[in-house]
């Protein structure tokens, strides 16, 4: 089961959503491995169809339930829009340990800054590992160009640069300023 941290068509749902984003590093964490990503994926989406009941729902928890490390029974006030529905449960096994711990963290944190971001009967959806690239194309970091392909500039999203439309952009304008430097020199060599 894989979630995603969007507003449907329209926005007309009844309820705001958003993805909570724990970050990993590659390098550190699964240094060995360039296809670790991809299991790290298959791992934890595997883990939310058994938490989700097997049926394809998604595993979801009541947040004031999550903050107090129990699991949800029923749903309160707030009644989730994801389709194919969701399965209440103790989503403390659906991520590894590090990214419960820091969504419990950052919960109380975000709620100083969105008003109701903590609300008790919200409810948690997940998860949603795709937010970015399971694997990373590797790049120098002095001209953004691949390491084994001369001309070839790794960007965004797909080569695991990115983790959004923002990100994307970002690292677009960084690498297309890197592939014109490249071009300005080549010129200056030829004249």
């Amino acid at each position: 089961v894989v979630t995603n941290g969007m507003s449907q068509y329209s926005r007309k749902e009844r309820n705001a959503n958003a993805g909570i984003v724990v970050g990993i590093t590659p390098e550190v964490d699964y240094p060995s491995d360039p296809l670790a990503g991809v299991e790290f994926q298959r791992r934890w989406e595997s883990r939310a169809f058994e938490l989700g009941g097997g049926t394809y729902q998604a595993p979801g928890q009541l947040v004031g339930d999550f903050l107090a490390g129990k699991a949800s029974t029923k749903f309160g006030e707030v009644l989730p829009s994801y389709t194919p529905g969701v399965h209440l449960t103790d989503l403390a096994t659906a991520l590894p340990d590090y990214a419960i711990t820091a969504i419990r963290e950052a919960l109380p944190a975000f709620a100083k800054q969105i008003k109701g971001f903590d609300l008790p009967d919200a409810v948690l959806t997940g998860v949603e590992t795709r937010t970015s690239s399971p694997i990373r194309i590797k790049r120098n970091k002095d001209d953004y160009q691949s390491i084994n392909t001369k001309g070839l500039y790794p960007t965004g999203e797909g080569a695991g640069y990115a983790g959004g439309i923002l990100s994307a952009a970002v690292d677009g304008i960084e690498v297309a300023e890197a592939v014109a430097l490249s071009m300005i020199s080549c010129a200056a060599v030829k004249t």
